[in-house]
């Protein structure tokens, strides 16, 4: 069925258009809240909904806006400010919570915002679920006979912190490590240095004075240029890049070279390899690399490919029992110890593999040769017409002849942004380039 307002990771857009307006999420909070409640019924599950949000200056007004309608469908609500997106689906968990939200755009600039939704089981919220909230919201809003009340939870950020901890086996020190972490300016800023510290790293944060406008501007995952230079500065032994909402990560090695989700996806596996844990297979995307497919082989491990957005990952995860998973964006989901792709703990397995082996960042990525692959964004309006331009599949065509059998050609609207991503891997560089170039020419030509 087709979705009016719910994309691939919850509703997302500009502030101040489309459903991204204090009204539509007023009426979005109603709406959930009266399934939600509905379902409650159903199930005897508790009618306490969790809101938590990234530092972005609008999340002041959503929050304010959602917890009005929620209250007004007879729902409480428990307030966490900002925290990371793992960490409220979390704190759904161990809440025994219906359901949290959170308000977030992500990787996105601070004038973007968007809702998603975890289960009661920190787990996205299921499409029945999402189609019924949508439905509600045709209807007049109706205030229940019993409104909800609405608390601050005080503790939230201690609790996710110590959860972060417990990942790692008691024990376990990063005393010696010295450690730059970028927080984006984000929903990490307050949790992500404490957990490295309390560990017994020595930790130099950058990017965690958020003042609303600055999440992601010129650092976290997105721009990891001052982390690189930072890392060299200080001479430190790595670098970690968290995003606005804490559910991705880049690292930089001790050279200053960046390390992305594939690489990282790759070291977690290598080192479950070495440990003899379960790991029969990885679950990718579309947009994964060749050069991890390979390496996977090599360890006795298959790689599978999921649609891109981590809703597609984790549905695989699932289906073939697999414990991880991820995308070279940096979402990377460690089943075993959280529900969703979580940035700080995906950070915590790398260095984890790192100590264990006595091996540093540099020298477990090498295990993984990565083949060329350029990927160029294309920014058009009418992304999800890419389909009817014959003009583009003969694009499409004519690189894959180009390439001659030894890559691949990947076009992809973007499930959260006005974009086509055109995405060209193969073993010839120069080759790939180019072949990438001409298919973006052509879908911009046509796409405008």
């Amino acid at each position: 069925m087709a979705r009016k307002y719910f994309g691939t990771d919850g509703i997302r857009g500009r502030v101040g258009e489309g459903a991204i307006t204090p009204e539509f999420v007023l009426r979005l909070g109603w709406a959930a809240g009266q399934v939600l409640v509905e379902h409650s019924a159903k199930t005897g599950g508790s009618r306490l909904i969790l809101i938590g949000k990234d530092t972005r200056i609008s999340g002041y007004m959503f929050e304010s806006a959602l917890q009005a309608g929620l209250i007004s469908a007879g729902i409480d609500v428990g307030l966490l400010g900002p925290m990371p997106t793992p960490a409220i689906a979390y704190l759904t968990r161990t809440f025994q919570a219906q359901a949290g939200i959170v308000i977030s755009a992500s990787h996105n600039p601070y004038y973007d915002n968007g809702i998603k939704f975890f289960s009661a089981t920190g787990t996205k919220l299921d499409d029945e679920l999402e189609q019924a909230i949508e439905a509600k919201l045709d209807e007049a809003m109706q205030t229940a006979p019993g409104l909800g009340k609405a608390r601050r939870i005080t503790d939230a950020a201690g609790r996710y912190i110590e959860y972060c901890k417990g990942t790692v086996p008691w024990g376990f020190t990063l005393t010696g490590l010295q450690i730059v972490l970028d927080c984006a300016n984000g929903a990490t800023y307050h949790v992500a240095p404490k957990v490295f510290a309390e560990l017994g790293a020595r930790v130099i944060p950058m990017a965690v004075e958020p003042d609303g406008l600055n999440i992601n501007s010129d650092c976290g995952s997105t721009h990891p240029e001052r982390l690189q230079a930072a890392v060299l500065a200080q001479g430190a032994d790595l670098g970690i890049a968290l995003d606005g909402d804490g559910d991705r990560l880049l690292m930089v090695d001790h050279k200053g070279e960046l390390v992305d989700g594939d690489e990282l996806l790759y070291i977690i596996a290598a080192h479950r390899h070495r440990q003899k844990t379960a790991c029969a297979g990885v679950v990718g995307t579309q947009m994964t690399n060749l050069g991890l497919e390979v390496a996977l082989k090599e360890l006795g491990m298959e790689l599978v490919r999921a649609k891109v957005g981590d809703r597609y990952v984790i549905e695989a995860m699932h289906k073939h029992q697999w414990l991880l998973g991820g995308e070279s964006s940096g979402h990377i989901i460690c089943n075993d110890v959280s529900t969703t792709g979580d940035g700080i703990i995906a950070a915590l397995q790398v260095v984890m593999a790192m100590m264990e082996s006595g091996n540093n960042l540099n020298q477990l990525k090498l295990g993984m040769s990565k083949y060329p692959q350029t990927m160029i964004n294309v920014r058009t309006p009418a992304k999800d017409k890419l389909a009817e331009h014959t003009e583009v599949h003969q694009a499409v065509a004519d690189g894959e002849a180009k390439l001659n059998g030894k890559g691949r050609v990947l076009l992809r609207p973007s499930g959260t942004e006005p974009l086509v991503r055109v995405m060209v891997e193969g073993e010839n560089q120069p080759l790939v380039r180019e072949v990438a170039q001409d298919i973006a020419d052509v879908v911009e030509r046509c796409l405008q």
